[in-house]
């Protein structure tokens, strides 16, 4: 039976570490190896992007400890940070003891968006447009049959009028469920292939016909019950939700609270092969409240037994099937590690490691603070520019930690005294 909750696991070598892994997974030892190079060579990266010059490589580690729906998961994240993994690591620890995290989602809908210009009665366009509902449809899933075949396919079709200073758009959207994929091309191709039938019955001109990634209708969401004892007692409970009420009424703070969700959630879509642009962009818009304000995008209560729920829900367009996903090899076995079956269930996983992330970075911040964990971190980085060797490396971090000095002169000085047998 898989494990994700493994002692030690920090301080095994990347050798050991990747056994462990293997064993614990099932995922084969050669599909690792596609992380030696950073997962391919600059031939395959020709195909994937343009202008290529080569590749360009960033450390993927593991977090452990999640449990997600009662299923044990070591989760693949991609970053420079040390402190994410950890943060994220040491989160699920804490969620684990009253039983980790629970999931689910909406389904995989994403929407295409069609502007007209130009008309003259935008409020009569919006209703010619609705009358040609099931006509615009079927010609839109017609470039499509095999998302049909899959169970997939156009859901609906609704139209706006966007008022913007003196202007007065229509604005059709097709709303399509992408079943496993993300969804971008298949939703893109449907809104070109309508788009001129659309401008003619509005009687305008089409400018934009695209995806928009604000994807609030592809949810994702998690919870988790964390032990007040566990987390450091009553008065670290309150302190944390202070903290998450200051995000949630700040803008200032909840900036950076929600990028502490993200560190999380970013590390394990990049490391998929998704895309982390398209993530951020609807996570941030999901932040604005109904009042214009944006906010928290996770919630912190204490409950009646004096525990912590902490949920979030935010949309994730992530995929399984096409891009980088399909055809990155390090990007095919990081979703061969989460053991995720479809884009519903890699969301899900992906939403809880946000939440993880989240509540370790609000635990710190209600105890010790940030700094003395980060920083710890950070001394290693310190003492690798500096150019302390691997038996060198853990004296340095140990005396900089000690005179909590985090700085590249004094981490000098400090080698040179290693050195020099002082």
């Amino acid at each position: 039976m898989t494990t994700s909750r493994i002692q030690g696991f920090r301080n095994l070598s990347v050798e050991e570490r990747r056994s462990v892994v293997t064993q614990q997974t099932g995922v084969d030892a050669a599909a690792l190896a596609a992380f030696d190079d950073g997962g391919f060579g600059a031939d395959a990266a020709n195909h994937l992007s343009e202008n290529v010059i080569g590749t360009f490589s960033l450390p993927i580690g593991i977090a452990a400890n999640h449990t997600v729906n009662g299923r044990d998961v070591l989760v693949p994240m991609v970053t420079e940070e040390a402190s994410v993994i950890a943060a994220a690591s040491n989160g699920a620890r804490m969620a684990r003891t009253l039983g980790g995290f629970h999931t689910s989602s909406t389904g995989p809908i994403m929407q295409a968006q069609i502007q007209v210009v130009d008309v003259v009665d935008p409020h009569a366009a919006r209703l010619r447009v609705l009358e040609a509902r099931h006509e615009l449809i079927e010609l839109a899933e017609a470039q499509d049959p095999k998302l049909a075949e899959v169970g997939g396919g156009v859901r609906d079709l609704t139209v706006r009028v966007v008022d913007f200073e003196d202007e007065a758009y229509v604005v059709a959207h097709l709303v399509v469920d992408v079943r496993d994929a993300m969804g971008a091309n298949a939703v893109n191709t449907m809104a070109e292939a309508v788009a001129d039938r659309v401008a003619e019955l509005a009687g305008g001109r089409v400018v934009l016909r695209i995806l928009t990634n604000k994807a609030d209708l592809r949810l994702a969401r998690a919870r988790a019950v964390l032990d007040a004892e566990t987390l450091g007692g009553d008065q670290v409970v309150d302190d944390m939700v202070h903290a998450y009420k200051l995000a949630a009424g700040d803008p200032y703070r909840a900036a950076t609270h929600n990028k502490g969700i993200m560190n999380g959630i970013s590390a394990v879509v990049l490391a998929t092969g998704n895309d982390t642009r398209a993530v951020e962009a609807g996570a941030h818009s999901h932040a604005v409240s109904a009042e214009g304000r944006y906010t928290s995008l996770s919630t912190f209560e204490k409950d009646a037994d004096g525990n912590i729920v902490a949920t979030l829900e935010l949309p994730m367009p992530v995929g399984l099937v096409g891009g980088a996903t399909k055809t990155h090899p390090g990007a095919r076995a990081a979703v061969a590690l989460t053991g995720a079956t479809s884009a519903a269930e890699l969301a899900e996983l992906i939403t809880a490691v946000g939440l993880a992330q989240n509540i370790a970075a609000l635990r710190v911040l209600a105890s010790e603070g940030v700094q003395r964990g980060h920083m710890s971190l950070h001394a290693k980085n310190i003492a690798i520019a500096v150019g302390a060797g691997p038996g060198e490396i853990g004296q340095v971090v140990e005396r900089l930690i000690a005179e909590k000095a985090f700085r590249h002169d004094r981490a000098e000085a400090v080698l040179a005294d290693l050195r020099s047998g002082k």
